[in-house]
């Protein structure tokens, strides 16, 4: 399960696990780091990792390349079917950001960069 929202959202993610499940922490969009009790952790066996990606990828310009083809190819495959919401053009980026910002968002808003 992967958790970019962090507060309150963190515990029931962490209840919702099974035994054996994995919570992976991407951020904090909710405003709180949440603490872990590690007896959640014990008594069904499960995960908390932290994923800095942004860190991460930073300096390894090339590896976020081969990352971004292989993400790219899993979606032309049909393997990875990401929920896009909403698309604007690069010039309404101050719209796809309004959305966003007033919570009207479902799913990713894209920016289209080049026109194809």
């Amino acid at each position: 399960m992967l958790d970019p929202v962090g507060g309150d959202r963190f515990t029931d993610s962490l209840r919702a696990l099974r035994e054996g499940g994995r919570l992976v922490v991407v951020g904090f969009t909710g405003g709180s780091i949440p603490e872990v009790k590690v007896n959640r952790l014990l008594l069904r066996n499960t995960e908390v990792i932290g994923a800095g990606w942004g860190a991460y990828v930073m300096g390894k310009p090339e590896l976020n390349r081969e990352i971004g083809e292989a993400i790219e190819h899993m979606i032309e495959e049909g393997f990875v079917r990401p929920i896009v919401g909403a698309r604007f053009p690069l010039e309404q980026a101050a719209d796809a950001l309004r959305l966003i910002d007033e919570r009207g968002a479902t799913g990713k808003v894209v920016l289209d960069v080049r026109s194809d």
